[in-house]
């Protein structure tokens, strides 16, 4: 028996990060989440699973219009045809309380209900499917407690949608524990709503498969779903099914041992090659090129966003205009450890101002005054300029020693440059 094991498809939800970008491939970006599901059901035909479970959030909240139901009833009706079920799950994005449009699903898709723990029966197969749907989005209760025991002589599947216990880079919905789940007596666990693939295999295995597809610089890597094959009532194998049509990567690149603008740029252009060669596939990059280390170009780095972001993108499409597209690039660098002898009045001003900056950062007299001196222009601006910006809306909640510690290098970079 083989089936695979998807969540957290949050289809037509959009890629965030590049959009805004001139060069980013608007249409691409659009349609990875359906691209990625479409990929999943074509693999599901290829090798004849006998169904497919969905643990939770297949749709991204509420839709804009009928066409995100419409290609979800023609994937289904894919998988119909080809006489695979799917045991489908609704998670926070698609609790009854978050979706205001639905359409009939075809009758191949099988949905646990939100008003109790469910048990659905493949007889032929001998195999359980217990589950409970969330009702509201914010579901904060233990759903696995209420899951009913197992049957007897069958593989049993509990399907959650849940933080699980430790997972603290979501959010704590019907959360359980390990020790719960190990306890209940069934054979595998389909889980949701973490957006890593992981795996504990034995008895019972335990599996988040991570969403389908990437959607943001913090989802790196590969993303898919699992391919379970069950032999004799026991799981035999759990193969990665990677699906995602775009990835997104970090790339740190060491200028330390560049001493000026052009040796860091092909410092850049260096790094994105060995990324690229290091790819299996032709899948696009969403790249995140983070330059670090200390160095004498430090300054011009900083004190020139713009035209080091072209610089990179020049890289970029040299290489491989279809496959590179760069997200951002973060100045992380430092200054070499020795300042220069001071040569002038303009040179000792420098390092005084940069010594005075660096006490600021430590000086809490003057982090709470300055913090009494921002609250009043946050009270100025208008509410929907800061909803419309999420970095003004960083700036405003976050500590006030990261945001100095943000803008001070940039500052003292262009005084210096002016000044030298």
């Amino acid at each position: 028996m083989k089936f695979i094991h998807a969540a957290d498809i949050h289809l037509d939800s959009p890629l965030r990060g590049l959009s805004a970008y001139p060069d980013a491939p608007a249409e691409r970006l659009r349609t990875a989440t359906r691209d990625a599901l479409e990929q999943l059901v074509s693999r599901a035909m290829d090798e004849a699973v006998d169904f497919m479970v969905i643990a939770g959030d297949l749709y991204d909240g509420d839709w804009r219009d009928f066409n995100t139901g419409l290609f979800l009833v023609r994937q289904m009706g894919r998988l119909r045809q080809a006489g695979i079920d799917v045991y489908l799950l609704y998670g926070n994005h698609d609790a009854d309380s978050e979706i205001t449009k639905r359409l009939e699903l075809p009758d191949n898709v099988h949905v646990f209900s939100s008003s109790k723990a469910q048990t659905l029966r493949i007889p032929p197969l001998q195999v359980a499917l217990h589950g409970r749907s969330f009702k509201q989005a914010a579901t904060t209760e233990n759903l696995a407690a209420s899951y009913p025991p197992p049957v007897p002589g069958w593989f049993n599947i509990g399907v959650l949608h849940t933080a699980l216990e430790g997972s603290t880079s979501h959010a704590s919905y019907a959360p359980c524990s390990v020790a719960e789940l190990d306890a209940k007596g069934y054979q595998y666990w389909a889980l949701g709503h973490v957006h890593t693939q992981w795996v504990r295999q034995g008895e019972p295995t335990i599996a988040f498969p991570g969403n389908l597809q990437g959607r943001h610089i913090r989802e790196t890597g590969p993303h898919g779903a699992l391919l379970i094959t069950v032999d004799a009532g026991d799981v035999r194998s759990i193969e990665p099914l990677w699906v995602d049509v775009l990835r997104w990567a970090e790339l740190v690149v060491d200028v330390s041992g560049c001493s000026d603008w052009a040796g860091a740029v092909r410092a850049v252009g260096q790094s994105l090659q060995g990324l690229l060669a290091q790819q299996v596939g032709e899948r696009p990059l969403a790249v995140r090129v983070q330059l670090q280390g200390r160095s004498t170009v430090h300054t011009a780095l900083l004190a020139q966003p713009t035209q080091l972001r072209q610089e990179v993108l020049a890289q970029a499409i040299a290489l491989d205009a279809e496959r590179l597209w760069i997200e951002k690039v973060c100045v992380q660098t430092q200054a070499p450890v020795q300042v220069p002898a001071h040569q002038g009045d303009g040179l000792a001003a420098l390092a005084t101002l940069h010594g005075l900056a660096l006490g600021a950062l430590e000086d809490a007299d003057f982090l709470q005054e300055l913090r009494r001196g921002l609250a009043p222009l946050w009270g100025r601006l208008p509410a929907e300029v800061l909803a419309a910006s999420p970095e003004l809306q960083a700036l405003r909640d976050g500590p006030i020693e990261t945001l100095l510690a943000d803008t001070l290098p940039l500052l003292l970079a262009r005084v210096e440059q002016k000044e030298v």
